[in-house]
């Protein structure tokens, strides 16, 4: 029975100590803003290179280095698709976090980090925190999530028109290498509820 109640103490104790989130589950920071509006999905296609990272990239670089495992890997890489097409890292508003799918830890932690982006918060919301810090791609692993979509879904660059993953796909184009975040221009400048609040 002392055996009993000493554990049910250390089980107490434990449960109550506070957690990082960086080493375990945290409660979803969009939670804290759910009496406010929820901001709308948007997204908005990049068009030209910029010179340098918005405000809002260089947030959530300071807030994924306080909240996250791994390594930031950059913003900028002026990358033109086409006339009027580019890459959101062109206009400084995609952040790459480097984390790796062959090591079992990273994907506990990038699964940790999209799971918390898209999780519905405590007010109903669905990917409340990604909507509230104006991300409008998640990119990890073959998988991607649009702003609107549903849930993480096959990232096509990793897949064949019929559905099959392709046999041979670059490391880093698959995104299997790190965590691709890309935001909306709202989110870039700043002007997202968690930003503003």
């Amino acid at each position: 029975m002392r055996l009993r109640l000493a554990l049910l103490s250390l089980i107490v104790v434990v449960a109550a100590l506070p957690v990082s989130p960086a080493l375990g589950a945290a409660a979803n920071p969009a939670d804290k803003l759910a009496g406010l509006p929820i901001d709308d999905y948007a997204y908005d296609k990049a068009s030209d290179c910029r010179q340098r990272p918005t405000r809002g990239a260089l947030a959530l670089v300071d807030w994924l280095e306080t909240n996250a495992k791994g390594t930031f890997w950059g913003i900028m890489r002026c990358e033109r698709w086409g006339k009027n097409s580019a890459s959101l890292h062109a206009e400084g508003r995609a952040v790459d976090w480097h984390l790796d799918a062959s090591r079992p830890a990273d994907r506990r932690e990038a699964r940790r980090l999209v799971d918390l982006w898209l999780a519905t918060d405590r007010a109903g919301n669905e990917h409340a925190l990604a909507r509230r810090m104006g991300i409008q791609e998640i990119i990890w692993n073959c998988h991607s999530w649009w702003s609107g979509s549903a849930r993480m879904g096959r990232y096509s660059a990793c897949y064949t028109e019929r559905g099959r993953l392709r046999k041979r796909v670059d490391y880093t184009q698959a995104h299997k290498d790190h965590i691709h975040v890309g935001l909306s221009w709202a989110g870039a400048r700043k002007r997202t509820s968690f930003w503003t609040s």
